[in-house]
């Protein structure tokens, strides 16, 4: 097969590829369950040259109660015409929401090459221990994917059709198969069930239209209708046949089909129909992809934060997941390099916000579940990922590790900055790095719930060999996760287990592994909230990227600091016929405010220790600073509270050091001029209110 045109490139050289689209069948498989029938699903493995281990490729979705599965969920793969790629398909009953095969129930595997399926459908008996023959066969088939970059939104209703139930109507539901080159058929759609109605109409879906026809507008599509039954033996009510060529002529009499039953056609002399089925509605567009969006200048920010409890051990001895070893990373900075040299590369100013979690932080040892990593009192960034390094090392050094073990707090300051960006301009990333149990689990599935509406995603990597069930009952990649009776409008968690790439080859080998294994799901959750919020990308001649090496510098030690509102002297915006700079903003391109900050207060809210308390109210004592000892070396972080250290050199009402500007930052040089506030040494200003995004504290 050769390259598409689009990849022509004069003077090189480069392997014929294509991508094909593998569908997975299976029949008469065994059955685990007592009372009911197995819920199956499928586990691709490839083995690539050279190398002995399977690598697994994806999983299907898990259907219930049902021994004859036709997949809907796809493997895309390259093709290699000059390789033998071989394939291991492994079917599991599911027994839990675990992402661990070993609480499945094995059904049994086969094997092949990718080469067999291109060829045509490849039918074979599944294989287990114990006597041949009983554990059913399993059909795959593998399509190859044009360039059509086409999605069509549709919405189909019913009208009266057959009762299939003895006690109530029936409980409709619809089935999408495109025609192979054999005649067969290959499921690519299921809608959702509606109880107890023989006048349904469905929620629109949308299709890829290379999926349902191989983007030939004459191939042939049947849809099936079904009466959904809990035992998964569904009743058929009927099938129509059609082709997107008479779809996209829209809602018209033509697209009014006639559910047809074949038995009942053949029996009745007089039967008409079991009911009609008809298009309402269809749209045609052009499907957006992750790099349309970058291309048109969304902005990737990237926060990291760290699990600082003891159960990692003690930094100093060489059994620690955080220990200081001379001669190599250890799991968290590996972890970090793997992850972090990937996103800077969609981060424009290499500036990463750094939090750690779980220790006492100085200067007097308070728990802190909310601290700047870089030791900063008001500005958590990092320059790039050697600044980010670094920032570990010392937080190392300058805290103790303790306990517990939560979540929330770092979920919910990344999404108090992405609930003040909700236009598509800005998406946002925490990588969450820790090794033991979660002990606020209920918090933090709220916390994940709330961010799921907005632009935000979670990526959580299990250091070390705890047991991370609960990590992957948040990774909810079947059953969407839910908190106090709200469910969660996107999928926006990933786990990994560090462990399970350790065993791949060299560190270099095992970075890259982890960090295409983390990130997989971005493009498509990105993709997911700007479908939501009906955001196109920016066409690529609007956006002009600055890539930046490092941060701006800082100001001058001991200079002046900062006045919000007043470029610096030496500032090139400092000049006349230079508007000031916008100070406030959290991050690139977002709001100038920070929801829910004290006016004139702490300059970075939530933040937890070395300041004010992470959500308004929540323990500052009457009167008095939030967090006794916190280390801000300024006024009272809230009105009306006084200086957290007497003879810090704060004066009531005044410059929080001697001989800086009242009402000025609240550190001199605390960041680069100009900007935003972390980076930016402006200090907030703030809007008056709560945390819009984040939920309501759980006593």
């Amino acid at each position: 097969m050769a390259a598409p045109t689009s990849q022509f490139r004069p003077g090189q050289a480069t392997n014929p590829t294509s991508k094909v689209e593998i569908s997975v069948s299976c029949r008469n498989l065994k059955d685990k369950d007592v009372f009911s029938h197995s819920d199956p699903l499928c586990v691709l493995y490839a083995k690539e040259m050279g190398v002995e281990r399977w690598r697994e490729m994806g999983r299907t979705e898990s259907i219930k109660d049902t021994l004859n599965p036709d997949f809907v969920k796809k493997f895309v793969m390259d093709y290699h015409f000059e390789e033998s790629q071989k394939l291991r398909f492994d079917v599991y009953d599911q027994d839990s929401p675990s992402a661990k095969l070993e609480r499945h129930d094995y059904l049994g595997s086969m094997e092949c090459t990718l080469g067999q399926m291109v060829g045509g459908m490849v039918e074979k008996p599944l294989t287990g221990p114990g006597r041949a023959g009983k554990w059913g066969t399993i059909l795959v088939r593998a399509e190859e994917i044009g360039n059509c970059k086409e999605v069509a939104q549709v919405q189909f209703s019913a009208h009266k059709l057959d009762k299939k139930d003895f006690l109530g109507k029936s409980d409709p539901f619809l089935v999408f198969s495109r025609c192979n080159p054999d005649m067969s058929w290959t499921v690519v759609h299921k809608t959702e069930v509606i109880k107890n109605n023989l006048n349904p109409t469905w929620r629109p879906f949308t299709l890829k239209v290379q999926s349902i026809c191989g983007a030939d507008y004459n191939r042939q599509i049947k849809v099936d209708c079904y009466d959904w039954d809990s035992d998964g033996s569904h009743d058929f009510i009927g099938s129509f046949t059609t082709t997107m060529k008479q779809l996209v002529e829209g809602s018209h009499q033509e697209n009014t089909y006639d559910v047809i039953n074949p038995k009942k056609h053949a029996k009745k002399k007089n039967y008409k129909n079991s009911g009609t089925c008809s298009l309402l509605s269809i749209k045609i567009e052009q499907e957006q992809t992750f790099l349309d969006y970058v291309n048109g200048g969304l902005d990737i920010n990237f926060t990291v934060a760290i699990d600082f409890t003891a159960s990692n051990g003690n930094p100093s001895s060489p059994t620690s997941l955080h220990y200081r070893n001379p001669y190599q990373p250890n799991q968290y900075a590996s972890a970090l390099l793997s992850v972090g040299e990937i996103i800077q590369d969609y981060d424009t100013d290499k500036m990463f916000p750094a939090l750690g979690f779980g220790a006492r932080v100085p200067p007097r040892g308070e728990v802190s579940h909310e601290f700047f990593l870089n030791g900063h009192p008001s500005n958590p960034y990092c320059s790039g990922i050697q600044g980010l390094m670094e920032a570990y090392d010392k937080a190392l050094s300058s805290i103790q590790l303790y306990g517990p073990t939560n979540f929330s707090p770092v979920i919910n300051h990344v999404a108090r900055f992405a609930a003040a960006s909700k236009d598509g301009s800005n998406y946002f990333i925490l990588l969450i790095l820790t090794d033991g149990v979660i002990t606020d689990m209920p918090q933090t599935k709220q916390a994940i719930v709330a961010a799921s509406k907005l632009p935000m995603s979670i990526i959580i990597i299990g250091v070390g060999e705890a047991d991370f069930d609960a990590m992957e009952e948040l990774d909810s990649d079947n059953v969407r996760l839910q908190a106090y009776g709200q469910y969660a409008e996107r999928d926006i968690v990933q786990f990994v287990p560090f462990r399970d790439f350790m065993r791949r080859g060299n560190s270099e080998m095992q970075k890259a592994y982890l960090a295409k294994e983390v990130l997989a799901e971005v493009p498509a959750q990105v993709l997911g909230y700007m479908r939501k919020i009906g955001v196109k990308p920016k066409p690529p001649n609007q956006n002009v990227r600055k890539i930046t090496a490092q941060a701006p510098p800082a100001g001058p030690p001991g200079g002046q600091p900062t006045v919000p509102g007043q470029a610096p002297p030496g500032h090139p915006q400092a000049a006349p016929g230079h508007p000031p700079p916008q100070h406030g903003a959290p991050y690139p391109g977002a709001p100038p405010s920070y929801p829910g900050a004290p006016q004139g207060g702490a300059p970075y809210p939530g933040a937890g220790a070395p300041q004010g308390a992470p959500y308004p109210g929540a323990g500052a004592p009457p009167g008095g600073a939030p967090y006794p000892a916190t280390g801000a070396s300024q006024g009272a972080p809230y009105p009306g509270a006084g200086a957290p250290y007497p003879g810090a050199g704060a004066k009531p009402g005044g410059a929080p050091y001697p001989g800086a500007q009242a009402g000025s930052a609240p550190y001199p040089n605390a960041g680069p001029p100009g900007g935003s506030p972390y980076h930016a040494g402006g200090q907030y200003q703030a809007a008056p209110g709560g945390y819009p995004s984040a939920p309501p504290q759980t006593r």
